[in-house]
């Protein structure tokens, strides 16, 4: 960028932003690329290089091309006005394809010459030693170019003409009063210029050999065709090359357009206005939306549900009744939830550290994505794009749904890292399955306790031994009440910690689906919103760079 504007510096018209204009075109060329259609942005890319290689140039000079087709008189204008017979005429036109060039003003035209691609031995310096006395400084500055002619057979000064007519700065067509309706130059030429009429000039050549009395009606039938191509603000001239007739109104015209030094700034702006409108057009002004809430809920729910969410979340609640039970059940029959595998162990999810560093390489054993899952996540993911896309043009709207959809290949597997390195929160047993499972030991010592007295007191009663007497509670006996009361308790506080369990397998359930979701939504974030907000970035590069260019 700072190349294009050091060039624009260089232009005499201190106050020109043509080399913001180009930077600016040349943003919107980057970011349009692959989302409009490539030939107009190959034709917006030809204009950013052209303008700023002719910025990096020279801006002491002008370009002005004489173009014409043949038999109209163009080179005889090119003579007459350098006073030289530089080019050819007649009969003798030679058949090369290149242009001949005159320069006033030799210092810093030779890169401009180069880039114009005209060869040297094509080129003469006006103010040379051939020329010594009889110099015409009114043209200073000035780089002629007597181009080919438009209409030849030959297809190689079809295509001299084609690019030297973009190079140029400033225009000059040279008409014949016999073809000047010739739908040739109107309709290949002179029509599709209609946007740089501040850079062109019409010349009606041979105007001596038309009757006093028919010349200003030819002049006005000039002037409605150039009017229906869309250049009202383009002059007409009347001239005769051979006879000198109107040259030096001619002259002074091109003198007055070099030296006001707008000739280039007004052909590039030209240049970069007419195909940034185009690439506005295509473009458009829409504005993009956000995605409602309802949208982004129901894409969340459908790479949830992908994702098998729903089964490790009543996995999770099935693992902590699973792990619960066994710590607080009654010890007696707990151990034989021991032989009932863990539900989350069998998905692969939380095996500890080691096991998630594990299951980063692998894969869980969450099952697979089915048809209808997949179809969810796919229409989930193009109806935002859809909605996100709604006011744009085509062409954006195609890119975003592109977007959306250019990650989705990946979703199994991110969704499944996903899972694996989630902690689930069922690693650690409740705060109270600990004091269950003391109290729950207690009891079982309880009751051992009084089976044990209740064993040795029969064993005593058996051997006729003296009773030693037995402590009664409310007239039960201990020993009685110890066994009795050890089962009885710790099967109802098994009981009821189930309820306990319950609860805490549900609470546990929601935790563990909140933060499945929120890794959820960061892959939704990962990979379907961040290629569709860097579509939306682009779209707003290319508004932005065309608004610079358009300004």
């Amino acid at each position: 960028m700072t190349a294009l504007l050091e060039g624009a510096r260089k232009m005499v018209s201190r106050k020109s932003d043509v080399g913001a204009r180009v930077a600016g075109l040349q943003v919107a060329v980057e970011h349009a690329r692959g989302r409009l259609d490539d030939g107009l942005v190959d034709a917006a890319a030809e204009v950013v290089d052209r303008a700023s290689g002719r910025l990096r140039l020279s801006a002491e000079h002008t370009v002005i091309a004489i173009a014409g087709a043949t038999g109209s008189g163009k080179s005889s204008t090119f003579n007459a006005l350098t006073g030289l017979e530089l080019s050819a005429v007649g009969v003798r036109r030679p058949t090369t394809s290149w242009a001949t060039a005159c320069v006033w003003g030799r210092e810093g035209a030779e890169e401009l010459l180069e880039w114009l691609g005209i060869p040297s031995r094509h080129q003469v310096t006006r103010d040379s030693m051939l020329d010594t006395g009889r110099e015409d400084t009114r043209l200073q500055g000035t780089v002629l170019l007597d181009l080919p002619d438009h209409d030849s057979t030959e297809v190689s000064h079809h295509l001299e003409v084609d690019r030297l007519v973009k190079l140029a700065d400033l225009l000059v067509w040279v008409l014949d009063p016999q073809k000047y309706a010739d739908a040739a130059i109107h309709e290949r030429y002179l029509k599709q210029l209609s946007g740089h009429a501040g850079v062109m000039l019409v010349v009606l050549n041979h105007i001596d050999s038309v009757p006093v009395a028919g010349r200003q009606a030819m002049l006005d039938d000039v002037r409605r065709l150039l009017d229906a191509d869309g250049l009202e603000e383009v002059p007409v001239l009347a001239i005769s090359a051979r006879e000198g007739t109107g040259l030096d109104d001619l002259k002074d015209e091109m003198a007055r357009r070099v030296a006001s030094k707008k000739a280039t700034r007004t052909r590039l702006e030209a240049d970069v206005r007419e195909v940034a409108e185009a690439l506005a057009e295509a473009s458009g002004t829409g504005k993009p939306q956000s995605p409602r809430r309802e949208r982004m809920t129901e894409l969340e729910n459908a790479f949830a549900d992908a994702a098998g969410v729903p089964v490790v979340v009543e996995a999770v609640a099935a693992s902590t009744r699973h792990r619960a039970n066994r710590a607080t059940g009654w010890p007696v029959t707990a151990w034989l939830s021991r032989l009932r595998p863990d539900p989350l162990k069998r998905l692969h999810l939380d095996l500890g550290k080691d096991g998630r560093a594990l299951t980063r390489a692998g894969r869980t054993s969450v099952p697979e994505q089915t048809p209808v899952q997949r179809a969810r996540v796919d229409s989930a993911v193009r109806e935002l794009a859809d909605e996100v896309g709604a006011d744009l043009s085509r062409p954006w709207q195609t890119a975003i749904r592109r977007a959306s959809t250019s990650r989705l290949d990946d979703v199994g597997d991110r969704l499944d890292q996903g899972l694996a390195s989630t902690d689930l929160g069922v690693a650690k047993l409740p705060w109270w399955a600990g004091l269950v499972r003391a109290l729950q030991w207690l009891l079982i010592l309880s009751a051992i306790t009084g089976g044990v007295w209740l064993g040795a007191l029969a064993v005593m009663a058996y051997l006729r031994a003296p009773d030693p007497g037995t402590p009664a509670v409310l007239g039960v006996p201990l020993p009685t009440l110890l066994l009795l009361g050890g089962v009885l308790a710790g099967v109802l506080l098994a009981l009821l910690s189930r309820v306990l369990v319950s609860l805490t397998a549900r609470s546990r359930a929601a935790a563990a689906d909140r933060r499945l979701r929120a890794k959820i939504r960061t892959v939704c974030v990962e990979l379907v919103l961040s290629p569709v907000e860097a579509e939306l970035s682009s779209y707003d590069q290319v508004r932005h760079g065309l608004s610079a260019a358009l300004r």
